[in-house]
C-alpha cells in the first residue's frame, strides 16, 4: 500500500460490522494479478482458438488500453472509445464462432493468477454471510469458471458482467444484457431485483477496483459511508494524486488481499 487515508478508516471502522458491509469489486487485474491476462484473452488461448482471435484482440488492448487509464482525457470522448472498443471484441466472438467446450478449454489453460490473498477474503467474506458482488466489463463465464475452479465462487457472491450464450449445439449465439464497458458500472443500472434486496439493508459498502471508474459501481453510495480501495497498476507517477484524491486506501500493483482483509474484517 502506498496510501492510507487513516482519519477515514478510524471512522468507518468504528461503525462498521459484518453485518451491515456488503463488497463491490472488480475482477481483472483486482482479483486477478496486474500480470495476468484479462477475461477477455482467457477467453481465446491462443492453442484452442487459434492465433488469429488471440492477435486481433491483443491489437485492440494496445490500441484502446492507454486510452482506458489516461485520465486527461474527458469522460464524454472516453466512453466513446470504451464502447467502440468493447462493441470490436465482442464482434470477434461472433466471427471466430466460439462454443460452450473451446471456451472451457481456454479458460483452464489461460494464464490468469489469482492476487494473492484473495482465495482467503473470498473465504471470509463468505464465512460471515457478506454480500459480495463482482461486477465486471470482462467475461462473465470466464470469471465464474476461474473462481469455480480455485474453489472460491461462494454462494454470497453475485457476478454482473458480459455473459456469453449458447445454444443446444453448444455454438454462441449472443451476449446477455446490454454492453458492460468500463465507464457504465452501475449497480443502480445493472443489477436485477434480487440482487439489490441483498445489500439495500448493508448501510456500508467496500468498493475494490483497479481504475477510477470502478467507484462507480457502487451507485449512488458515493459518500462517507463507502471505503474505497483501489489498485494503482499503471503509470504509477502520473497517477497518483488522482488515486489518492478519489480512493481512501491506494495499493501498489504487487498488493495482496491478506492487508485488506485486516483492514476490513480484522484477523479474527
Amino acid at each position: 500500500m502506498i496510501y492510507i487515508n487513516e482519519k477515514k478508516i478510524e471512522k468507518l471502522k468504528s461503525k462498521m460490522n459484518k453485518k451491515n458491509i456488503c463488497v463491490f469489486m472488480d475482477y481483472d487485474k483486482t482479483i486477478t494479478t496486474n500480470d495476468s491476462q484479462d477475461s477477455w484473452a482467457a477467453s481465446a488461448n491462443k492453442e484452442i482458438m487459434g492465433e488469429n482471435l488471440s492477435n486481433e484482440l491483443d491489437k485492440y488492448y494496445e490500441k484502446y488500453r492507454p486510452i482506458e487509464i489516461d485520465y486527461n482525457i474527458d469522460v464524454k470522448e472516453k466512453e466513446k472509445y470504451m464502447i467502440e472498443w468493447y462493441q470490436k471484441c465482442m464482434d470477434l466472438y461472433y466471427k471466430y464462432n466460439i462454443t460452450k467446450t473451446s471456451l472451457r478449454d481456454s479458460i483452464n489453460n489461460t494464464n490468469m493468477k489469482l492476487r494473492k490473498g484473495v482465495k482467503e477474503f473470498l473465504y471470509k467474506l463468505y464465512k460471515n454471510d457478506i454480500p459480495v458482488i463482482i461486477l465486471s466489463a470482462g467475461i462473465g463465464n470466464t470469471i465464474e469458471q476461474k473462481l469455480e475452479n480455485e474453489k472460491c465462487y461462494y454462494s454470497n457472491i453475485e457476478i454482473i458482467s458480459n455473459f456469453l450464450k449458447f445454444d443446444e449445439q453448444d455454438k454462441m449465439i449472443k451476449f446477455s444484457g446490454n454492453l458492460i464497458h468500463t465507464l457504465n458500472k452501475d449497480i443502480d443500472k445493472l443489477a436485477d431485483i434480487n440482487i439489490k434486496n441483498k445489500i439495500e439493508k448493508r448501510e456500508y459498502r467496500i468498493v475494490i477496483g483497479d481504475l477510477i471508474e470502478d467507484i462507480n459501481m457502487i451507485g449512488k453510495y458515493k459518500d462517507e459511508r463507502t471505503l474505497k480501495i483501489g489498485f494503482l497498476n499503471e503509470n504509477i507517477e502520473e497517477n497518483i494524486e488522482v488515486y489518492k484524491d478519489n480512493f481512501d486506501i491506494v495499493c501498489t500493483k504487487d498488493s495482496n488481499f491478506f492487508d485488506i482483509e485486516n483492514i476490513i474484517l480484522g484477523r479474527s
